[in-house]
């Protein structure tokens, strides 16, 4: 396997009030995959993400990006933050300036672009996540998800290859989630590696091409998204339930519905297949 374009190596991190967010946690990012950092509250999902992204340090082990341990030099975070860029579960922590193209230029500015890149990365970066005609709109006068995907054009206005997410569905609602789903994906077909926390273990399986699981502060289970949503004992110890299309797949085999093989990776795409199976007469209910 290649190199981790970004790597937590052992890391263990103390609050100021002595409680611990990471416990001898390990994860990698392989570039251009989509991740889901699984968990329940207070598992440590956000406290991997701001290490990740160099906004905590680790009290103990290391970070690593495309190989090399990173030093936490001032310069080194700049560079880190310029290429991991991470989005807050809540947009009012993320966003300070009046105006949205203010918002979104201000990274691009203090990378010292000349006035036309930022514009042209404003531009794009708004464009992106659907709000083209409101770079000149009041931030406060903006929704909750509108904010949120300020704060995504914010961050793809750095043109960063790594793009962290904390809790990205949360206050959401579906056509919402359905339009940041598409923005994602149109992200990571572009080569950008995607790590988002979710409490959604059905969303990561539809989603995510890797899952890490978070508990206790450490990353118990890594692997694949089909196959780890399979581990009924590492979901239960990280406070979660078996995907719905797993369970249901399962049920209907039982049954003799279904024949042995892999199940779907959403009830959307299981219903796709019994309704296939019943226009091919091999289900006649």
């Amino acid at each position: 396997m290649s190199t981790p374009l970004l790597e937590l190596q052992a890391v263990s991190h103390v609050y100021p009030d002595g409680s611990k967010g990471l416990n001898d946690c390990t994860l990698t990012l392989q570039r251009g995959r989509r991740y889901a950092l699984l968990g329940a509250n207070g598992a440590g999902k956000t406290t991997v993400l701001q290490h990740l992204n160099g906004l905590l340090r680790p009290t103990s082990g290391t970070l690593r990006y495309d190989g090399l341990q990173f030093d936490y030099s001032r310069q080194g975070l700049t560079n880190l933050r310029t290429r991991v860029g991470l989005v807050f579960q809540n947009p009012d922590r993320q966003l300070f300036s009046a105006l949205v193209e203010e918002d979104v230029s201000f990274g691009p500015l203090n990378l010292g672009l000349h006035d036309d890149e930022v514009r042209h990365r404003v531009a794009t970066a708004l464009d992106a996540v659907g709000l083209g005609g409101h770079a000149r709109r009041a931030v406060h006068q903006l929704s909750f998800g509108q904010k949120k995907r300020v704060c995504i054009a914010g961050v793809l206005a750095m043109e960063p290859d790594v793009l962290l997410l904390d809790e990205p569905m949360a206050g959401l609602d579906a056509p919402m989630q359905t339009e940041l789903t598409a923005l994602l994906d149109r992200l990571a077909e572009r080569g950008v590696t995607i790590l988002l926390s979710t409490h959604d273990i059905d969303f990561a399986l539809r989603w995510a091409d890797d899952i890490h699981v978070m508990a206790a502060g450490r990353c118990i289970a890594s692997g694949p998204a089909q196959q780890l949503a399979a581990q009924t004992e590492v979901l239960h110890a990280a406070g979660q339930r078996p995907p719905a299309a797993l369970a249901l797949h399962g049920e209907l085999v039982a049954l003799g519905v279904l024949p042995q093989g892999p199940a779907p990776r959403s009830v959307d795409a299981l219903l796709d297949t019994l309704r296939a199976l019943k226009q091919s007469g091999v289900i006649t209910a």
